[in-house]
């Protein structure tokens, strides 16, 4: 393992110590990354803790010395290494024909991800004793910094605009999930044709499992690249706890939807999020991955970032040691199968940003 990336995997479980830098200020709450910022290190762009709780009390900060070069500096003040910050992109100084900001449409991620959540309100939300319990998705809502709901035409606006100013490479659409049987497939669809028909870059939706699988086959013709459907947590119990609501969906109900969707994507074009940390033991996790790699779909683990003002604000994050143990084995298993983060059109294992997994995946 290089020490880059034991020390990504460090500050993803850390946090740095948050500044008033210059760049790409990231931002609070919302659907994720939320409470990040992203950091260059080393040539790997990442997306780092800066506004939780957990980032307060970080052993990492970052200093800039008299000619305003920024280094990580470790709790003793000794400089650790040189970091870069992303520059605040040119499209969120523009505004649409009706005076709504870029920004409220769509965000940076990472270095050249643009983000956008379709739907910022979902069916579970409202009711903690039902939502993910890690969820902050109406916040950014709640502070008047988003829409409600970004239409077709808006989100085409944007990303021709961040691909024509910033060079953005990729969109990833998310959105919470409504109250229909698509789950979200159907506005994805909607919003994916709008783009291709302005700009031509690589997409990847996510939503939960449709309940008509014929919406995979309606999204892929729509332009959607890749696909994810993110499980989040695995261990029957842990699910129950942090996913009440969201539970109900079976882990069988989802094993059945990535073959669905891989044979209408492709192997190595459908994704999942693992989150990391929330009870899971490391081997349930390295045995899931191993399941899911063989089903052909990546399994993207990621340590779990406590975001502020929800019911695990307070949750410890995973230890550097659990992440790499877990992160190696899977790795291992990527690397003797025939799918990788580079390999993916488009999506969030593609940019990698949120997770050091795609640095131990290229480590042998």
């Amino acid at each position: 393992m290089s020490e880059l990336g034991r020390l990504v995997t460090e500050l993803q479980v850390h946090g740095v110590a948050d500044h008033a830098l210059p760049g790409n200020r990231g931002r609070r709450g919302g659907a994720g990354p939320s409470d990040h910022r992203a950091l260059t290190i080393d040539g790997a762009t990442v997306m780092v803790p800066v506004y939780n709780s957990a980032s307060k009390a970080s052993p990492y900060s970052l200093e800039s010395d008299a000619a305003g070069a920024l280094a990580l500096a470790n709790r003793q003040g000794d400089a650790l290494c040189s970091v870069g910050v992303t520059a605040e992109p040119a499209f969120y100084s523009l505004s649409t024909a009706d005076g709504i900001s870029y920004r409220s449409i769509a965000l940076l991620h990472g270095r050249d991800v643009l983000a956008t959540t379709l739907l910022q309100t979902c069916i579970r939300f409202r009711d903690r004793s039902d939502s993910c319990q890690f969820c902050a998705i109406e916040q950014s809502l709640e502070d008047g910094r988003t829409l409600v709901r970004k239409t077709p035409d808006q989100v085409a606006e944007v990303a021709e605009a961040a691909v024509r100013l910033d060079g953005v490479k990729q969109l990833v659409m998310t959105t919470g999930t409504p109250n229909s049987d698509d789950r979200g497939a159907r506005v994805m669809a909607e919003a994916a044709a709008a783009v291709k028909r302005r700009v031509d870059i690589p997409i990847q939706a996510q939503c939960e499992p449709p309940e008509d699988p014929i919406w995979f086959e309606r999204m892929k013709q729509a332009g959607i690249a890749s696909l994810g459907m993110h499980l989040e947590v695995i261990e029957s119990d842990v699910r129950r706890r942090i996913l009440p609501g969201k539970s109900e969906i079976s882990l069988e109900q989802y094993y059945t939807a990535f073959e669905q969707a891989v044979a209408v994507f492709g192997r190595g074009q459908v994704s999942t999020y693992l989150l990391a940390g929330l009870g899971d033991s490391a081997e349930s996790l390295i045995q899931c991955s191993d399941k899911l790699i063989g089903l052909g779909v990546y399994p993207f683990v990621v340590p779990f970032v406590p975001i502020s003002g929800t019911p695990l604000e307070q949750h410890p994050a995973p230890s550097t040691d659990f992440m790499v143990q877990v992160y190696a084995a899977v790795a291992t298993r990527l690397r003797d199968s025939d799918i990788s983060a580079e390999a993916m059109a488009a999506g969030c294992a593609k940019c990698g940003a949120c997770s050091a997994l795609s640095l131990f995946e290229t480590e042998r």
